[in-house]
């Protein structure tokens, strides 16, 4: 590290790249491959590889689960989001935070006590049906795909800032074969030591430099009044600082539209339409009630978190850990916001870029301007967010990969493709199937870098409130479901929301262009940004109605089933769903 201060203090960087930031992120893939391979040792069953042999404690899971929850869209993509929308944009940390509520209150313990390795085994085993599996698998391929182009996108954000005149894409493959290979090495016990360090790696980046941020550029209130004093020139005389800032380039959003409740994020549609403030209110609600429908109920319905829960020694452990993740990830989110809101006074000329050089880099960029002051300090403060923007996109992607990985070598091979298939036969599959992909997710990865990375985590956020969320809160808490009602309603819903977020990419891709349909059907475009509003009653309701007209399917033991998914352990009424491997067992 020595040999890298005379080239700092020099102000040089080499080829463009800044050491400082280049050593910390280089340290950061290091630890994270050694720690795989290290982890990979240890992982020798399949039970290891698919649910960590059921062993994680309350702490070490609550932090991986916080590692994994805690992607490039909360560590880059809120505060981005905040910078080009505004305070419209946090219904995205507050709703991430309150869908555990719901996994608290209605899900976590029992979905442990039914004790499956994956979501497609509950659906099957709670409804006896070998079908049910298939469809579920399905949705764990969408969701999962769906959610892992923004930690593309975050991955080639950051090598593009860290490596100036890098192609966006290169970043993507890179960062992905990395993964990719971590994964296949060690599965979910492999990543779960990995994960769980990576959030104190993330909370350490992105509340060190805040501090710092805010000590050298002034504290909140005064960054936050540089555009109140805009809108009420009041508002000065109430703060007792109000920072400097930069003039406003033509594309940022004016101050009174960017600090207003309904701000850029949910008047889009109405002002495309010609609309005026008055007669886009009721437009904004809209999507935001829908926003948080699907936030709220994504979080709850969301494949790679909820397999988590079956790593947990029983239901109970589940439900602390649930508790612990609120209050961890609750404190995180404290400190995106802030980057925003500095970074809309000190680096507007972000708002004139687009892709990797947008306001998704706010995160990155920042730190540096404090170069100016204090030398090779920004650097070290940049090179640190740097870390955590790899710790975050490394973190979720190894939890999603490990999420579809099980789908395909579990679920489609071992249950269904060869059901005599051995737990070693299991696990190569498994590695051949995070190679595939991982593949696969590099490709979708490297053609979104146009989008917002909040905003495509927001869509899979929305697939799963309208398939997941409906299945498990009504599989859990209804014994009159049937197999014919829930898979109705979770096609029925899940597909709904998959059709709209793809059209929706579509056009804002430029693929097809819709900007003339939008502008002339605004209620359309909101209904089908944001989908969840619509497609998460409609689920539920088709459930209920199809599952009554079907009585006759309910399963003959379900009343066994709801004591197993409900009675405290003490009873004694668990029972593995899926029984730990014995020599040659077909499961």
């Amino acid at each position: 590290m020595s040999s890298l201060l005379p080239l700092a203090a020099a102000g040089g960087f080499l080829g463009g790249v800044d050491p400082w930031i280049f050593f910390f992120s280089f340290a950061t893939v290091v630890v994270t491959i050694w720690m795989g391979f290290r982890s990979a040792k240890t992982s020798k069953t399949a039970s290891d590889f698919f649910v960590a042999g059921r062993s994680v404690s309350v702490g070490w899971n609550a932090s991986a689960i916080s590692g994994e929850y805690l992607s490039a869209a909360s560590f880059m993509g809120i505060a981005g989001m905040v910078m080009s929308s505004g305070y419209d944009a946090l219904w995205y940390p507050v709703c991430y935070a309150c869908g555990y509520l719901f996994l608290l209150l209605f899900i976590a313990g029992p979905l442990r006590r039914f004790g499956a390795y994956t979501i497609p085994d509950f659906a099957e085993g709670r409804f006896d049906s070998p079908l049910f599996r298939k469809i579920a698998v399905c949705f764990v391929l969408f969701i999962g795909f769906f959610y892992t182009m923004p930690q593309m996108k975050g991955a080639g954000t950051t090598l593009a800032y860290i490596f100036p005149g890098l192609p966006y894409w290169v970043g993507v493959v890179l960062v992905g074969a990395v993964i990719t290979l971590n994964v296949a090495l060690g599965g979910m016990k492999g990543i779960t030591l990995v994960q769980a360090l990576q959030y104190w790696m993330k909370m350490f980046a992105i509340s060190v430099p805040v501090f710092v941020l805010m000590g050298v550029f002034g504290f909140y209130n005064g960054q936050l009044g540089a555009n109140a004093t805009a809108q009420t020139p009041a508002a000065a005389v109430q703060t007792s600082e109000v920072a400097a800032r930069k003039p406003l380039v033509e594309k940022a959003p004016k101050d009174e539209a960017w600090i207003a409740p309904f701000g850029p994020l949910t008047t889009k549609a109405a002002k495309a339409a010609g609309l005026s403030a008055e007669e886009s209110k009721p437009y904004s609600l809209l999507y935001t009630y829908s926003l948080i429908i699907a936030l709220v109920c994504g979080t709850a319905g969301l494949p790679h978190i909820l397999v988590r829960f079956y790593t947990n020694p029983d239901g109970a452990a589940a439900k602390r850990t649930t508790m612990w993740v609120m209050i961890l990830i609750g404190v995180f989110y404290v400190f995106p916001p802030v980057f925003g809101v500095i970074g809309r006074n000190l680096l507007p000329e972000l708002y004139a870029a687009t892709g990797a050089k947008g306001t998704d880099k706010i995160v990155l960029e920042l730190p540096r301007l404090i170069n100016e002051r204090f030398g090779v300090w920004g650097s070290i403060m940049s090179g640190i967010t740097c870390a955590g923007a790899f710790a975050a996109f490394m973190s979720t992607f190894s939890g999603l990969l490990v999420s579809m990985t099980g789908a395909v070598a579990h679920d489609v091979y071992g249950r269904m493709l060869k059901p005599k298939a051995t737990p070693e036969e299991r696990m190569k599959m498994f590695k051949y199937a995070a190679i595939g992909i991982g593949a696969v997710s590099v490709l979708l990865g490297s053609q979104v870098e146009q989008l917002q990375i909040n905003f495509m985590v927001g869509q899979a956020f929305a697939i799963a409130a309208a398939s997941y969320f409906p299945l498990l809160f009504m599989s859990v808490w209804w014994r009159g479901m049937t197999m014919t009602g829930a898979a109705t309603g979770m096609l029925t819903g899940g597909l709904a929301a998959l059709a709209c977020t793809t059209i929706i990419n579509v056009s804002d891709l430029k693929v097809v262009d819709l900007a003339a349909f939008w502008a002339g059907h605004p209620l359309l475009r909101i209904l089908c940004e944001q989908p969840a509003i619509w497609t998460v009653p409609l689920a539920i309701v088709l459930m209920i109605v199809v599952s009554k007209a079907t009585s006759a399917q309910v399963p003959a033991d379900i009343r066994m089933k709801m004591l197993v998914l409900h009675a405290p352990e003490k009873l004694g009424l668990k029972q593995e769903y899926i029984q730990e491997h014995q020599a040659g067992a077909g499961h």
